[in-house]
């Protein structure tokens, strides 16, 4: 019988507000499913879900090629993709399918690489969504919690997140487009002033005092960001009545959830979660827009078990 290895991926937020392309935080919400199995030879992707079956066209089948070449892997290998983080949502779809690829890759011809390693290897994925490598939702993906990702060299520290740490995602019954990161970027200030650098630096560095502190509330009112997310609302029909009615119920602190169109409202196990989430609804719906609300937590990382 053939060896294969299942890895299991959480959704992610990126970004946090503040931190744009640094922070990622790992989310409860969905998983994705990658199956891997060792061929003879090739790459073959089998999935019933609507993303590319070309390796080169598809996330973990690029994290595949990648890892095949680095490590100098004779053979081929079988990938069985099971989609549950919707894609081009915000949640960190690629980035699941990523991370799931490489840590069961990593399971399967046993490798034992270390977190930075996995992390650089699930990054490649990002290059068939996203267009271009970056890290972080794959960092959270792979390793689960908070992280912070600091690039050449590539270190990703990892922080855990408070226990008491709530969210509310709305995610928006709306067409995104196929190339939807690139498009959010394409809207992204190419200057900033040294104001709004100023602002959204020391809310970023409260962020990272409030998980280490294991500071909800802290974290909760520090999600505030005066660059990406003021460039970038005008893509979500009715952003700032959903943020402004997420306050008003008690959310601490709302922001974009990585290149949107999803929403995400940080609060605490004590808030009125149902409240928050029914008053995001409702925000969307005044934009003649229906979404889907889920309350979650943060998640751990990728998990690989063997299955045959």
């Amino acid at each position: 019988m053939a060896f294969s290895v299942t890895a299991k991926a959480p959704s992610s937020t990126a970004n946090l507000g503040p931190g744009f392309d640094v922070f990622g935080l790992a989310l409860d919400a969905f998983f994705d499913e990658i199956t891997l199995t060792k061929k003879k030879h090739g790459i073959k992707i089998i999935t019933s879900d609507l993303v590319p079956t070309d390796p080169k066209k598809n996330t973990a089948g690029l994290v595949a090629l990648h890892m095949i070449k680095k490590f100098k892997i004779k053979g081929g290998i079988e990938i069985k993709i099971r989609k549950g983080v919707p894609a081009g949502f915000g949640m960190g779809s690629s980035a699941a399918s990523a991370a799931a690829t490489a840590v069961a890759f990593n399971h399967l011809f046993r490798l034992n690489l270390d977190a930075n390693t996995l992390v650089e290897c699930a990054g490649v994925g990002e290059m068939a969504s996203a267009g271009s490598i970056h890290y972080d939702n794959v960092s959270a993906s792979v390793l689960g919690g908070f992280v912070i990702v600091r690039t050449n060299p590539l270190d990703v520290i990892k922080i855990e997140p408070p226990s008491d740490l709530r969210l509310c995602v709305a995610v928006p019954k709306l067409d995104v487009p196929p190339k939807k990161t690139e498009v959010s970027r394409s809207v992204l200030p190419r200057k900033i002033t040294l104001a709004d650098s100023v602002v959204n630096l020391s809310n970023a560095a409260a962020i990272v005092a409030g998980f280490v502190q294991k500071d909800s509330n802290l974290i909760g009112t520090s999600i505030r960001d005066v660059i990406v997310e003021p460039a970038r609302q005008h893509l979500i029909p009715g952003f700032s009545a959903v943020k402004k009615n997420a306050l008003r119920a008690g959310a601490l602190g709302v922001t974009i959830s990585g290149a949107g169109p999803s929403v995400i409202a940080f609060a605490t196990k004590k808030s009125d979660m149902q409240k928050i989430a029914k008053s995001m609804k409702r925000g969307f719906a005044s934009a003649r827009t229906d979404c889907t609300v889920l309350i979650c937590k943060p998640s751990n990382g990728a998990k690989a078990r063997r299955t045959t």
